[in-house]
């Protein structure tokens, strides 16, 4: 591993990251890039074989790397992109991302990790020395005034990174910055100068994440792992929707109306899904027509879109 390559996006409009992106997800992999400055992202898309990427925190996500590389160049050759370097957005089963609060926090970032790696330590079930470690600031402290320190965090184990990474260098291309899908999802949002609430639902065929994000402030991140079954599986996706909802109600004392939605189906296959008419559900991003659709359905461009947002 090169060095730390996982990194947090701005949830307002973040500098510095490639003007090209690629999702590895169970699906496949779907590519975009921007041909110019102020131009639109053009996208591509390659489908994998089942089983070619098991999404976790342990070593061994990848189970076909050459099919993966094979994937990623495909895709990216089809959108040409102007830098070798590329956002990688990789399954939010493959990180762990945490929202936490610190009396004191060092400003520095060589000083704010090693903090941070004690923090996580007990709440991870992998090496945290050896992991690959990002985070934002969300809002800062005082000591004057006795407040608190929030910062979003995600780590991701070092072998997982690794793998993610050494398939997009065998493709031909250098990762980056690396991005759990959600976050990137989050990205694609932060452009805006609403400060409205909004609550975010990103679904994979593995995972669904739930988020709350008010202007630039996180107030609610998570992740379940979903079962396969069909009827468990919606059960799970109602709950999981119901307790995001009721902490929206909880924090903010208004209830929420609209989910913004990205995932692996349609959003109205997914209100279909939450069967809760209270709750209008509003793609996140449009799916393009060309070569998307007809290799990974309806899968959405959220993260690569999201990934994009501020981009050199």
């Amino acid at each position: 591993m090169a060095g730390l390559k996982l990194a947090v996006p701005n949830l307002v409009v973040s500098g510095g990251r490639p003007a090209a992106a690629c999702e590895i997800s169970q699906a496949g992999v779907l590519a975009a890039a921007t041909p110019g400055a102020g131009q639109a992202a053009v996208y591509a898309a390659e489908s994998l074989a089942h089983g070619s990427v098991v999404p976790g925190l342990a070593e061994g996500n990848l189970t076909n790397p050459g099919v993966v590389t094979a994937a990623l160049k495909a895709a990216l050759g089809q959108v040409q992109p102007r830098v070798k370097a590329v956002t990688v957005v990789v399954p939010d089963s493959a990180v762990r991302v945490f929202v936490l609060d610190f009396d004191t926090m060092p400003t520095r970032a060589d000083e704010a990790l090693p903090v941070l790696r004690f923090r996580l330590r007990k709440s991870v079930p992998f090496d945290v020395e050896h992991a690959g470690i990002s985070y934002q600031v969300l809002s800062e402290g005082s000591a004057r005034l006795e407040t608190q320190w929030k910062v979003l965090a995600a780590v991701i184990p070092g072998p997982v990174l690794a793998e993610y990474e050494a398939v997009v260098r065998a493709a031909g291309y250098e990762p980056g910055v690396v991005l759990p899908a959600s976050l990137a999802v989050l990205a694609a949002i932060g452009g805006t100068d609403s400060h409205e609430a909004v609550l975010v639902i990103h679904l994979s065929q593995q995972a669904l994440t739930t988020s709350i994000v008010s202007g630039n402030d996180i107030l609610l991140y998570r992740t379940v792992e979903l079962p396969q079954e069909t009827g468990l599986r919606q059960v799970e996706v109602q709950r999981a929707v119901a307790v995001a909802a009721a902490f929206y109600e909880d924090q903010l004392h208004v209830r929420a109306r609209r989910i913004l939605y990205s995932g692996v189906v349609t959003a109205r296959e997914f209100a279909a899904l939450v069967q809760d008419e209270d709750l209008e559900v509003v793609e996140l991003a449009g799916r393009p027509d060309v070569g998307f659709a007809s290799s990974l359905g309806n899968h959405s461009v959220a993260a690569v879109t999201g990934a994009l947002v501020g981009t050199n």
